[in-house]
């Protein structure tokens, strides 16, 4: 009788040793770590899901925008076209708006330059050669961009030139850094902060070429261009534009140079 308890005793200890083996135990930092996993891939998996519904919401948005702003163009060029003919059938003449923005776009470098055409380059962001920049064509501004015209060459560009510098050579400052536009992101949440409706790359396109009610902030936000080297190269940088050379005002004609440097 004591030979089979003590076998019951011993078979009894060795399986309480083998269970006690086979389990394993988890240290307690380990399972707050695996538990904060699982909570964050599930903030993720939720702020994912919010997202894709607001970008499914924005694209809507962005391209009945887009369509608007091409009705908009449109519109614009048959009334110019309609009121060139008007004029031309009843003998008269049809005197067409001004332009509201230029492209300016630096030729010459810094030697021999006086401290105040420097100031107005450096007011201008105009720092390097082949550097281009948008501005609002005023009084201060059309002073300013004669006080530096053999410097620069400038003229009115026309909505093709615009949109295919923002969107070939677009880079936007954003804390201080220069971002390539690759994503309507970057422009809404740089906008959306300041409080300015502008949420894609046609809302920018837009204020720019129309001059618009943000145009400042929207050009603020713009980097310069750089441009290359125009194909053919300049005739002569030292002259005028309106006696064979370069430099100066161009008027309309600034889009085929922006063709050739783009």
């Amino acid at each position: 009788l004591q030979h089979c308890f003590r076998n019951l005793v011993l078979s009894l200890s060795s399986s309480l040793r083998k269970k006690k083996m086979s389990q394993t135990f988890v240290p307690e930092t380990v399972l707050k770590f695996q538990k904060k996993q699982v909570e964050v891939e599930e903030a993720r998996t939720i702020a994912r899901a919010e997202r894709k519904l607001a970008n499914k919401v924005n694209r809507k948005v962005i391209y009945d925008r887009a369509q608007a702003y091409e009705q908009e163009y449109k519109s614009a060029e048959k009334a110019l076209i309609r009121n060139r003919r008007i004029a031309r059938e009843t003998g008269s003449f049809y005197v067409e708006p001004e332009a509201k923005i230029a492209f300016v776009i630096r030729i010459r470098g810094i030697v021999g330059v006086s401290p105040k055409v420097r100031k107005v380059l450096q007011l201008l962001r105009l720092r390097q050669i082949h550097n281009g920049v948008f501005v609002k064509l005023n009084f201060p501004m059309r002073q300013m961009l004669r006080l530096v015209d053999p410097y620069i060459t400038y003229g009115y560009p026309n909505l093709k030139s615009v949109r295919e510098l923002i969107y070939k050579r677009g880079f936007g400052r954003v804390n201080g850094q220069r971002i390539a536009l690759t994503d309507n992101k970057i422009i809404a949440d740089y906008f959306t902060a300041k409080g300015i409706d502008i949420l894609c790359i046609e809302d920018l396109i837009h204020e720019i070429y129309t001059c618009g009610p943000n145009f400042k902030q929207a050009n603020k936000f713009l980097s310069h261009f750089r441009l290359n080297t125009p194909n053919g190269g300049f005739v002569k940088k030292v002259n005028h534009f309106s006696v064979g050379g370069d430099a100066g005002d161009r008027e309309d004609l600034i889009n085929s140079l922006i063709r050739k440097m783009n």
